[in-house]
């Protein structure tokens, strides 16, 4: 008689469970029916907007563009930065450089660092790939304003360079020139001869200044001229005179370091 109750709770129990567990899967089946419904039948009816970038964020980004461009010398460092692309993806034309601005070009490009080579496989007779030698995008539209910068921040950084070769009595001839007048900048002074890219380099520098021979020597960015020329102005006092029209101090540096 103690058996019946027992037997019939236990049943109860089971039955109450079993209840519960077809409660959670019908649940569970319904939800998953709700979500799928949601997210892949009545999606495209949302009408969600991307998300647009505040109007000024863009103008702020080509400010900070624009100061970098504009980062003090040595021009035409090489540490190269990536150039914004042209609005519209629009291909510009390359710029072209005449001998002049050409001759800037290679001796920023050289004297920014002494790891920077012109490739050895371009033709020096003919004009150079400006985006060999400058680091900006020379197809942008403010190419030739940055040309003109460069132009004239490397002949105001560096008013007397000299192209030379290590031992040559001409070239020790001209470093002493400039050794006794202790100019103010430092005259920019390179072993063509010593350089990776000499087979490159020379007969470009020919090119592009009218120059036979070396030492080649650039006063303001324009060649002096022959060694007897050179030996002449100095000897007048007309050479001193071009360097500090160039923008040199003669005694600069002497007087740099009294200081």
């Amino acid at each position: 008689m103690s058996t019946l109750p027992v037997t019939s709770l236990l049943h109860s129990v089971q039955f109450q469970r079993k209840s519960k567990h077809r409660t959670t899967s019908l649940a569970l089946f319904a939800l998953i029916v709700v979500s799928f419904y949601i997210f892949f039948i009545a999606r495209p009816s949302l009408n969600l907007a991307p998300i647009a970038l505040r109007p000024d964020s863009r103008s702020r980004t080509d400010a900070r563009v624009h100061v970098e461009d504009k980062e003090p010398s040595p021009p035409s460092s090489r540490l190269f930065r990536f150039p914004p692309k042209s609005p519209n993806n629009v291909v510009r034309p390359q710029i072209k450089l005449d001998e002049s601005q050409e001759l800037a070009a290679v001796a920023a490009f050289v004297a920014a660092l002494p790891q920077n080579t012109i490739p050895h496989s371009i033709d020096p007779t003919q004009p150079i790939d400006p985006q060999l030698v400058l680091d900006f995008d020379t197809r942008n539209p403010r190419a030739e304003d940055e040309v003109k910068q460069i132009v004239e921040e490397v002949w105001s950084r560096y008013p007397v360079m000299l192209f030379a070769k290590l031992h040559h009595g001409n070239s020790r001839e001209i470093r002493t020139m400039f050794s006794n007048m202790n100019l103010r900048p430092s005259p920019a002074m390179f072993n063509v001869d010593q350089r990776e890219d000499a087979d490159v380099l020379i007969p470009l520098l020919h090119r592009v200044t009218s120059s036979t021979e070396l030492p080649l020597l650039l006063i303001g960015g324009k060649p002096v001229g022959s060694m007897a020329d050179i030996r002449e102005l100095h000897a007048s006092g007309e050479l001193a005179k071009m360097v500090t029209d160039a923008g040199g101090v003669i005694d600069g540096a002497k007087k740099k370091k009294g200081h």
